[in-house]
């Protein structure tokens, strides 16, 4: 057991997230002051304009202080936690997390440690947790009078707040109770049927002149923003704020151009078919189109590219991080299949499905959202045939992908009715002309057309 004399304390701070990001908001604190930490147990639960990160930290010992109060926004290099170090057990635990050497390690999905299962120390005199009571013919997450109520997202919260609506007095619909931002929304709505306006609420904890207008996460203009004699102003941050920089970039710097093609893919759809009914995982349509994405650009390699203005170099990437663009709660983001072109169908269907799951949830890294190469778009699941997608910056091209629909085809010399997509390049124009750009689309629409061109080209 260490002696009083050897402690000292250790300041970790938010470390730096990646990818440009130069702020994150508190999101929930998983240690207390007093809590004693592992090395690499996560301590923060962080949102920034990525994804939803647990921070974990590098040092183990006794907590002895946190640094500002969920959702509140810090930027890179703010203090979170100081944590003593050397620190003697206390409660009965053993001293095998007061260690006085750090990992090194910074954010869950960048390296670190399997980090144990988070725990927290009941004091003495703390009351228990309320148990759970029947609602509806279901239970009902515990709560307290002043306790948490089952959100995670800040927006959800500060939702509620803006509104005048009280979180305990509300039954989410998400997994295990959790209040999802359209249970506020539809709490709001029925409000304006009974026709009662919300009032904002001030809480005690809070002066009056934090009222906050900020909004991390919302994905389309909605009833958190303050009305003016204009109309309402939508502040542009978070997911929203990040993807305007980023498109705003993209049309800055890049002379993009855009070639389509209709295409039949009745006899893809028929190959799909057979091979779901032969057993085993089921192949998804997303899984087929990227594997045809990555045999294309392994015949045109100027499109899995990216421009170095600085060195007036174009470089080619020899590995191909498949992007495809998912529509979530949050808003745009674009998830990463790592080595898409060493994957078949039954992997490219699991990741696909892992990181729509988690996109879904919330939970994405970091990590899952950095580092493509090429981007593939399915803008067929909102019911449209085309589009001219921005360019997913720096990459150089995106394939989109429309509806595939029945329609009138001439198909061996007589009409008939087929399953039609059309198919559009969005390309770079530094990186090739407009012959590579037709090329690779011919290329894709054939092998849309008629599969066995991808087995002969393997």
């Amino acid at each position: 057991m260490a002696r009083t004399s050897d402690m000292h304390s250790l300041e970790f701070k938010l470390p730096d997230l990646g990818e440009g990001l130069t702020e994150a908001e508190i999101v929930r604190w998983l240690v207390e002051v007093g809590d004693l930490v592992s090395i690499d147990q996560p301590v923060v639960e962080v949102e920034t304009a990525k994804a939803m990160v647990e921070v974990p930290c590098p040092y183990g010992g006794v907590v002895t202080a946190r640094f500002g109060e969920e959702g509140a926004e810090l930027p890179v290099g703010a203090p979170l936690i100081t944590v003593a170090v050397g620190a003697p057990a206390t409660d009965g635990e053993t001293d095998a997390g007061a260690e006085t050497e750090g990992s090194g390690n910074v954010l869950v999905g960048y390296g670190t440690s399997e980090a144990p299962a988070r725990r927290r120390r009941v004091r003495p005199g703390e009351p228990a947790p309320a148990a759970p009571r029947e609602v509806n013919g279901g239970a009902e997450a515990p709560r307290t009078a002043d306790g948490p109520v089952p959100v995670i997202s800040p927006l959800v919260r500060r939702l509620a707040r803006q509104n005048g609506l009280d979180l305990r007095d509300m039954t989410g619909t998400g997994p295990d109770g959790l209040i999802l931002r359209a249970d506020v929304e539809d709490a709001l709505r029925a409000a304006q049927a009974q026709g009662r306006t919300a009032q904002p609420q001030a809480r005690m904890s809070e002066p009056p002149a934090e009222a906050p207008t900020r909004v991390t996460s919302a994905p389309a203009p909605a009833t958190v923003a303050a009305p003016t004699g204009t109309g309402l102003r939508v502040p542009l941050k978070g997911v929203r704020g990040a993807v305007a920089d980023k498109l705003s970039r993209s049309r800055r710097e890049i002379p993009d151009a855009t070639c389509w093609v209709d295409a039949d893919a009745t006899e893809m759809m028929r190959a799909r078919t057979a091979m779901n009914a032969a057993g085993g995982q089921k192949i998804s349509l997303l899984a087929l189109l990227a594997r045809i994405c990555t045999a294309a650009l392994a015949r045109f390699p100027e499109l899995n590219s990216t421009v170095d203005m600085e060195a007036r170099e174009i470089v080619r990437l020899d590995h191909v991080h498949l992007g495809f663009a998912a529509q979530t709660e949050r808003g745009l983001v674009v998830p990463v299949v790592r080595d898409a072109h060493a994957r078949d169908a039954e992997a490219l269907t699991a990741e696909f499905a892992r990181l729509t799951e988690a996109a879904r949830a919330g939970s994405l890294t970091p990590a899952d959202l950095t580092g493509g190469t090429f981007t593939l778009n399915n803008y067929g699941v909102f019911g449209v045939d085309g589009s001219t997608p921005i360019i997913n910056h720096p990459e150089a091209a995106m394939l989109g992908v429309g509806r595939i629909v029945p329609k009138p085809w001439v198909h061996e010399g007589e009409l008939a009715v087929r399953q039609v997509v059309q198919l559009s390049l969005t390309f770079d124009h530094r990186v090739c002309d407009g012959g590579t750009a037709g090329g690779f689309l011919r290329y894709v629409a054939d092998c849309v057309e008629q599969p066995a061109v991808l087995l002969r080209t393997l």
